[in-house]
C-alpha cells in the first residue's frame, strides 16, 4: 500500500513540476494507470537497443494483450486528457501505444513526457478547450500526426489508390454523440472541420483483394485502418501490424473477442470477411 501511495504521489510531483496551466483540471488518471506505464516502459527498455519506434510500437501494444475492450472511454464532461491503460478500445490502443513508444525513446522517459506525447497524438491543438479539439477522424489523425512528422502514410507507396472521405456522420447523427447532443455549437464547429477534412487531397486506399500482394511491403509496429464504406465515415477500426509466423496480422482492441487479442487470421482474411470493409490505409511510426 504505501509503495502505491508513493507511486501516485510522484507522479502527481512530476506534473506539478510541470508548467503550472499545463494539466491543471484537464487530467484523468488512476493509481494502477501508473503501475501498467511502468510496467510497459520496462518492456520496451528491456528490448534490444537502439529499437525503432515500430517495434517498440507493436512491443507496448503486445503488453496490453488480454487487457478488457471497453468502448467510450474518453468521454468526459468538460473535456480533458485521459489516461487509461486499464481498458481499451482501437483508437485508444493504437495512439497510446504510439506515445508509450515516443516515450520510451525519450531520454527522460516520465510519465510526464507520455502525457505530452499522447496530448500531442490525441488533440489538434496545444490546449484542450473542448470536445472538437480532439480529432475524432481517423484520417484527420493520419494528417495532422504526419504533418508534425510523428507519422508517415505509406498507402501510395505500397499500391494505394487515390482516395477522398467524404465525412458527414458524427454532424448528421449527434444524438449518437453524448458531447454534441444539446450542443449544436459543437455540431456546427464539426461540421466545418468535415468539410475541410473532405476537400483534402491525397490520401489513398489500398483495396481489400490488393492486401496479399502489398503484404511484404507491411512493417511490424505499421498502423493498419481499415475503411469503410458507411456513408459520412472513413476508418471503422485501426490496429497494429505484427507477423505470426509467415501471417501478417495485427495487435487490435476486439469488441468481438471483448479484450486486447493478436487477431487469430491474416489481414487480409479479416478485411475481407467485413463487407463494409473496402480497403486499408497504412501508417508508419516515425523515429
Amino acid at each position: 500500500m504505501k509503495r502505491v501511495i508513493s507511486i501516485l504521489l510522484c507522479a502527481w510531483w512530476a506534473i506539478a513540476s510541470s508548467p503550472a496551466d499545463d494539466w491543471s483540471g484537464n487530467l484523468t488518471f488512476s493509481v494502477e494507470d501508473m503501475t501498467a506505464f511502468n510496467g510497459c516502459m520496462g518492456t520496451i527498455r528491456s528490448a534490444a537497443s537502439p529499437c525503432p519506434v515500430g517495434a517498440a510500437t507493436l512491443a507496448a501494444a503486445r503488453y496490453f494483450v488480454g487487457r478488457p475492450y471497453v468502448a467510450s472511454t474518453l468521454e468526459r464532461e468538460p473535456e480533458r486528457l485521459v489516461i487509461n491503460l486499464r481498458e481499451w478500445d482501437c483508437t485508444t490502443l493504437v495512439e497510446s501505444a504510439l506515445a508509450l513508444a515516443r516515450t520510451a525513446q525519450s531520454p527522460t522517459p516520465t510519465f510526464d513526457v507520455y502525457l505530452r506525447e499522447l496530448s500531442r497524438l490525441r488533440y489538434r491543438t496545444a490546449v484542450i478547450t473542448d470536445y472538437t479539439d480532439r480529432m475524432h477522424y481517423f484520417t484527420d489523425w493520419i494528417y495532422e500526426n504526419a504533418r508534425r512528422g510523428l507519422v508517415r502514410d505509406v498507402t501510395a507507396e505500397i499500391g494505394g489508390r487515390p482516395y477522398r472521405p467524404q465525412l458527414s456522420f458524427m454532424s448528421t447523427h449527434p444524438d449518437r454523440y453524448a458531447a454534441l447532443r444539446s450542443h449544436p455549437t459543437r455540431v456546427n464547429l464539426l461540421r466545418v472541420k468535415e468539410a475541410e477534412i473532405s476537400a483534402r487531397t491525397g490520401y489513398a486506399l489500398l483495396p481489400t483483394a490488393a492486401i496479399p500482394s502489398a503484404a511484404g511491403h507491411l512493417r511490424d509496429g505499421d498502423i493498419v485502418c481499415f475503411v469503410t464504406n458507411v456513408s459520412g465515415l472513413d476508418i471503422s477500426h485501426v490496429g497494429i501490424i505484427c507477423r505470426r509466423g509467415r501471417t501478417v496480422t495485427f495487435v487490435h482492441a476486439s469488441s468481438a473477442a471483448g479484450r486486447v487479442i493478436v487477431e487469430p487470421t491474416s489481414l487480409h482474411a479479416y478485411a475481407a470477411r467485413n463487407p463494409r470493409t473496402i480497403g486499408i490505409m497504412v501508417v508508419r511510426p516515425v523515429n
